[in-house]
């Protein structure tokens, strides 16, 4: 018997990148998953995938986390379908190019709303569940970005990333004891649509190779670090590398370094 027989997950912008991913390794290790993403054709594709493939359950539910009711919207389509969720990959994200004041407010507003938002929200409403049951766990996608003094442009994103970072080492030190273990898991640049949709392709393809992470292998290291019962996993040796020489050189130095690559990557 598969480890997920028997056990649901539900996993956020799952039509692509990393959450695809992780769609498919817990789908493999025989969890029944919940495809949720504003793009409904892509799901109903991949939720075909997922059962063909490894003969699980599937459900697809159409939403866009930047509207405010997008989760309750969520937790009601699982209660309709009776459904409960063991396992929370709380992974939709995007980033927002440019300087702060240059940017709309309602593009910051939405941003937030997913980014942060919707992650407690996702996570307030199901989490009581798995501590009733005395089995979860809490997959939240954050970043390198959030552990590295933030350069100028994406002025929210690091900002963000850092918030989810530290609301996922509360989660597993209150829960852990409990059963339900939280995670975040943090990757430098990954291999996805992300910045084919924030518009910076182009910068990112001036990247060396060495700096690229698979989606796959981030899923890979993400879920076993849940299982194992790790607060935070960086993706990657060389961004452990790069995370841990961040902490040992002093904060000015860490500074500069982070504006001068900054430079070569963000939109201001």
């Amino acid at each position: 018997m598969k480890e997920g027989s028997g056990k649901t997950a539900l996993v956020t912008g799952a039509s692509s990148g990393i959450g695809k991913a992780f769609a498919e390794l817990l789908a493999e290790r025989g969890y029944a998953v919940v495809l949720t993403a504003r793009r409904g054709d892509r799901l109903e594709t991949l939720a075909a995938e997922l059962r063909q493939k490894f003969g699980v359950a599937t459900h697809c539910v159409v939403a866009d986390l930047a509207q405010p009711n997008a989760s309750e919207q969520i937790a009601n389509e699982l209660t309709a379908k009776q459904l409960t969720i063991d396992v929370l990959v709380n992974n939709a994200g995007y980033g927002v190019p440019g300087s702060y004041v240059n940017v709309p407010w309602e593009d910051h507003e939405r941003f937030m709303q997913v980014m942060v938002t919707a992650v407690l929200d996702l996570t307030y409403r199901l989490l009581p569940g798995m501590l009733e049951r005395g089995w979860g766990r809490i997959i939240n996608i954050a970043s390198v970005a959030g552990m590295v003094p933030a350069p100028a442009g994406h002025t929210l994103y690091g900002a963000s990333k850092a918030f989810v970072i530290r609301f996922s080492e509360a989660l597993q030190a209150e829960n852990g004891p409990k059963g339900v273990h939280a995670t975040a898991v943090c990757p430098g640049f990954t291999w996805s649509e992300f910045h084919d949709v924030t518009g910076t392709r182009d910068r990112m393809n001036k990247m060396p190779g060495f700096l690229w992470l698979k989606a796959d292998d981030v899923a890979r290291e993400g879920y076993a670090a849940v299982m194992n019962g790790r607060a935070v996993v960086v993706n990657g040796g060389i961004y452990k590398f790069l995370v841990w020489l961040n902490g040992a050189m002093p904060r000015s130095l860490a500074n500069v370094v982070s504006k001068f690559a900054g430079r070569r990557y963000r939109k201001v």
